[in-house]
């Protein structure tokens, strides 16, 4: 499969949120829509938390910005690379295959953001409120705290550092990846791996919503997206590793926090506060 624009990015998401709908809320999907957008409209916190998440994610190419900007020019990728080694590269030369490209491209590129869409859709539809906050504050969480690494723990990806030995497979499935998708996702924003952080989170909450069906499809496509990561040659294992202690935090802290926000909800203050 090739990839050749964000406009075929953006297609294949929307039909991957569509069919993560029909397949794991077992209602009318239009409920799942007039769900969310009944959320947003009754809850003033959940809107403010909802468009909070949207203003972080934005953050996240202004970080981009901000690091051209300063003269902090660390580098702990031969840290790393001391610390793991040819790991990624063993992982490569055991698994590569053409076939297999293209399904970790489409993993990494499309069912990673519709993992989050989904989530926001399913739960609403659901009217398990509890989830679609957590969903919102540990998206905000897991990118609130790779930022501030991004910016002064600078990591650059596997394939960059000629010693790791690994090649850049994303280019066989998106040949147009450094000029098209590289602006939104600078190339040293490597530790934490959010690709792990946020597939996990994702089926960390799915799975403990009590949707089976929405907790099987979106742990089998985290462990897909993580495993990509290294096929595809991006992130390094101690990436993987910070992502999944981040992927912890955040869930358990989203959750608490929403299980707190629901108990202490007045339904007076609905609209109003």
């Amino acid at each position: 499969m090739l990839f050749h624009s964000m406009q075929t990015i953006t297609w294949f998401t929307l039909l991957v949120l569509i069919l993560f709908v029909l397949i794991c809320f077992f209602q009318n999907p239009w409920h799942a829509v007039v769900g969310l957008a009944g959320e947003l409209l009754r809850s003033r916190r959940f809107m403010w938390t909802f468009l909070l998440m949207l203003g972080v994610l934005l953050l996240n190419g202004y970080e981009l910005a901000l690091e051209n900007k300063l003269s902090y020019s660390a580098d702990f990728t031969p840290w790393i690379f001391r610390l793991e080694g040819h790991f990624v590269q063993q992982v490569q030369n055991l698994t590569h295959a053409p076939w297999l490209t293209g399904i970790t491209s489409f993993f990494y590129l499309i069912v990673f953001q519709s993992l989050i869409l989904a989530s926001l859709f399913i739960y609403a539809g659901e009217k398990k409120t509890v989830f679609l906050h957590a969903t919102c504050c540990a998206v905000i969480l897991n990118y609130l705290i790779a930022i501030p690494f991004y910016l002064l723990f600078p990591v650059n990806e596997v394939w960059s550092y000629p010693v790791s030995g690994v090649s850049f497979y994303m280019l066989e499935a998106f040949p147009e990846f450094e000029t098209v998708y590289r602006p939104l996702s600078g190339i040293n924003n490597c530790f934490p791996s959010l690709h792990t952080s946020i597939s996990v989170t994702m089926a960390i909450l799915a799975v403990r919503s009590g949707n089976r069906r929405w907790g099987f499809f979106a742990s089998i496509s985290a462990v897909i997206i993580v495993f990509s990561i290294f096929y595809l040659g991006i992130h390094w294992l101690t990436d993987m590793l910070a992502g999944l202690l981040l992927a912890g935090v955040s869930s358990t802290i989203g959750i608490n926090w929403a299980q707190r926000w629901k108990s202490n909800y007045n339904p007076r203050f609905n609209i109003s506060a």
